[in-house]
């Protein structure tokens, strides 16, 4: 192994890579992540908010936005956060329940860390994000459940086998164990979850006292009719005789605002609170982005983020609709998709035989188009041969609609290549 490195100067997440979303020869309709066009704003924005901001904190905070903050973040940001989303949700969001963190992945390593059973289980939907899944396999003494997924949502009757199989009485953590999901408009399969799926969840979650983690990232941005209820903590209702609290919304602004400004939340219920500002990491440091969440708070005062979010809602919406029109227009009647309503993302599984990962080098070699296999989502080494992800987050319309058709013509020519 090298002793030495190399400085690479990269300026960005995806630079370096085979499939840099930003190289002009290869079209990358896998990357989930806002483009260049609608993070332009950011740089006008943000600096009329850090003026905002600093201003005060100059001539009435004494500059505490400088200082360790508060561990479950300032007061006034985490009441913008509630309000703002309180809105969205037409039910209230207290921000006596939340706690900032750095975003949605950070925010699930800091509940793994601290509220879970080292000798426990994670239980995850077949298909799932697939750096969460980078993120729990670091967690080497826990173990990983996959469980299946319907077209409405995960199976309940297996997640009550998989949890019922495995249930144990934790001696040192809050939780024995684990299940994270993406409930609405979920990553990579765009599925809402049903109402029923839900309240099984929840019902499930009492029963066996484990604890549900919802990366409830793509929850705003619905294309159609707004869902009765965009969060599946809704349906965890205190009132309830068997209520415990066993649901956290796990929220980030990278979807929303941009992923550079590393902002996210924790929605978590009473009992949680204290074990999570009890971890040493919150308490040696408060606040895990003290600065930035002051800005955002000014970027909320000033209405700012708003008119920003319904900018990229709007855009995604446009987006979405557009390719999934070409798609159900073009693409071969045999394959299946599952047509979201809402969030970033579009799930095709091929028919037999054919395999997403050749269907790929046939489309970067024929096409220059890249995208994610299925396989890259799932726990189990043969799940996802016949499934691909495509993003619609971050080309404009026209380039999608472009790219959906040519990879409609190339799947036309790679069937003819294995005469299916």
């Amino acid at each position: 192994m090298s002793q030495t490195q190399k400085e690479l100067k990269l300026k960005h997440l995806f630079d370096g890579g085979a499939w840099n979303v930003y190289d002009p020869n290869v079209l990358n309709l896998g990357v989930g992540a806002p483009g260049t066009d609608l993070l332009e704003p950011c740089c006008d924005i943000f600096h009329q908010a850090t003026a905002h901001c600093l201003e005060r904190e100059r001539s009435t905070n004494q500059s505490l936005i400088f200082q360790y903050g508060p561990k479950s973040g300032n007061f006034e940001v985490r009441r913008e956060i509630a309000n703002y989303f309180s809105s969205q949700y037409d039910v209230p969001m207290k921000s006596e329940d939340l706690i900032i963190t750095t975003g949605a992945t950070q925010g699930l390593h800091f509940l793994i860390s601290t509220l879970i059973d080292f000798k426990g289980y994670i239980f995850v939907d077949e298909f799932t994000y697939m750096i969460a899944l980078d993120s729990m396999k670091e967690f080497t003494s826990l173990t990983l459940v996959p469980i299946k997924l319907n077209d409405d949502g995960v199976d309940l009757h297996d997640l009550e086998e998989q949890v019922a199989k495995a249930a144990f009485k934790s001696n040192d953590k809050e939780f024995w164990s684990i299940y994270y999901t993406i409930p609405t408009y979920h990553n990579p399969t765009g599925i809402l979850f049903s109402p029923a799926v839900c309240r099984g969840i929840v019902d499930l979650a009492r029963k066996y006292d484990f604890l549900v983690v919802c990366d409830d990232v793509y929850n705003i941005l619905h294309y159609g009719e707004k869902p009765q209820h965009a969060r599946l903590l809704s349906y965890d209702v205190s009132s309830d005789v068997s209520y415990k609290g066993n649901v956290i919304s796990n929220g980030s602004f990278s979807k929303i605002i941009g992923p550079g400004v590393r902002l996210g939340w924790l929605e978590v219920p009473a009992r949680l609170k204290p074990h999570l500002l009890q971890n040493g990491l919150i308490q040696s440091g408060g606040c895990f982005n003290n600065y930035t969440a002051g800005i955002v708070g000014s970027l909320f005062e000033l209405n700012l983020a708003q008119k920003h979010i319904k900018r990229l809602h709007e855009a995604y919406k446009d987006r979405m609709l557009a390719t999934i029109e070409i798609l159900k227009s073009e693409l071969p009647t045999d394959c299946k998709m599952l047509e979201p309503s809402g969030g970033y993302f579009i799930w095709i599984r091929l028919p037999d035989p054919l395999d997403a990962s050749e269907f790929l080098q046939y489309c970067l070699e024929h096409e220059k188009i890249a995208f994610i296999v299925g396989a890259r989502f799932a726990l189990a080494n043969d799940m996802g041969k016949q499934h691909f992800r495509l993003s619609i987050a971050f080309h404009g319309k026209q380039k999608l609609q472009d790219g959906a058709r040519r990879l409609c013509r190339a799947l036309n020519g790679y069937r003819k290549t294995i005469k299916v």
